[in-house]
């Protein structure tokens, strides 16, 4: 019974690498609009100083400053003159908003936007955004925000000290709290050529997807210009319909390429490695050494009729284990899988590799760049 689920149980590893050496030989495509994006087609970033009412007392200080003259100066706008040491502040907070304005946004598109405190407030549960402009990187507005916070989070505390947090309570979102009042311009129909820039740069990706695009359309509109730009010309056949021309480029398929590389977490132990990682043969011998050092009080007794005194020494003991290791030879591999199939065969943990990796890549047996994050 044992060596039949034995059997069975090698039958389905087999299988599953067997699958995965297939497709890392295949080669994996993918979309160009999803490894790239054409020049102009991208987010713009927004920002805006505002305030934040209606909080039960866990707004920002008396001795916040900016928070005071930002209330006074409000209400002095609205006709209403205050001693600006008069307020208090506690059931308000300064905030600074950012949203993200997305290509072709239209006057009217609502947005999301995150509001995070800039003072000492303690929480923003329960508070409401009041209007606040949304500038961009050149000074103008182009949205404008208001409304409740949603924190999803809140956080307790008594007087003496101690308390209770959950999640993060200073930083919140209003979905769809912005609305765009200002349009960036972007018109691809009056355009002839059009830059097609990739999101990860690699020549040998521009390449591909320049011979995509030309073999799709049955000449040559496409020219690799360096490893992140692709210059396409529309076609005069396709200029009343540009939409139409961009959408067929985007969903082409490609095969994009990528650089050997080794990613170690070391904080959590995880490695990730590309296909195209290759090892030279190397012999690799991994064993743990450890050492424990205990102590034990020992109680140190003078001799009858003597002048000595008892006293306690501590009696220190140290033990010393290491592992047997044997020789392993690892490398020579064609594929990712027989990489991996080399370093199981030695028996390591996950945090045994990242040591047996480095210690690989430095004896020039590695041919891929690791990447300690």
């Amino acid at each position: 019974m044992a060596r039949a689920r034995f059997q069975r149980y090698m039958v389905i590893l087999s299988l599953a690498i067997w699958a995965v050496l297939t497709l890392a030989s295949t080669g994996f495509s993918a979309r160009i609009k999803d490894i790239a994006y054409f020049i102009g087609n991208r987010f713009n970033m927004l920002i805006g100083y505002g305030l934040v009412v209606g909080l039960n007392g866990t707004g920002d200080k008396e001795k916040t400053q900016f928070t005071v003259s930002t209330l006074a100066n409000l209400l002095d706008n609205m006709g209403i003159h205050v001693d600006p040491d008069q307020i208090k502040i506690k059931n308000v907070a300064a905030v600074m908003v950012t949203a993200r304005l997305p290509a072709f946004a239209r006057i009217g598109t609502k947005l999301d936007v995150q509001v995070s405190s800039i003072g000492d407030a303690k929480s923003l549960v329960g508070g409401t955004l009041l209007l606040t402009p949304l500038q961009g990187p050149d000074g103008e507005v182009y949205a404008v925000a208001q409304g409740p916070i949603s924190v999803g989070g809140f956080a307790f505390g008594g007087a003496a000290g101690g308390g209770v947090q959950q999640n993060h309570p200073t930083v919140g979102h209003i979905s769809n709290g912005a609305i765009v009042e200002k349009e960036v311009p972007l018109d691809y129909q009056n355009y002839s050529v059009l830059d097609l820039t990739l999101r990860e740069p690699d020549f040998t990706t521009a390449s591909n997807v320049a011979k995509a695009i030309n073999a799709a359309f049955g000449q040559k509109i496409a020219e690799a210009r360096d490893a992140a730009t692709i210059r396409i010309s529309v076609p005069e056949n396709s200029g009343k319909n540009l939409v139409d021309f961009i959408s067929k480029v985007e969903n082409l398929e490609v095969v994009p390429d990528s650089v050997a590389k080794v990613v170690i977490n070391e904080r959590t132990g995880t490695i990730v490695m590309g296909e195209n990682v290759r090892i030279s043969p190397v012999a690799v011998a991994h064993g743990n050494l450890t050492v424990s050092i205990t102590e034990q009080p020992y109680v140190s007794q003078p001799l009858p009729f003597s002048r000595g005194r008892t006293t306690v020494v501590p009696q220190t003991q140290v033990e010393i284990k290491e592992e047997k290791a044997h020789l392993a030879i690892v490398g020579g591999g064609v594929t990712i899988g027989q990489v991996v199939e080399g370093l199981n065969a030695i028996g390591a943990t996950p945090r045994d590799l990242i040591n047996i990796l480095q210690a690989i890549k430095a004896a020039g047996a590695l041919q891929a760049e690791i990447e300690i994050i």
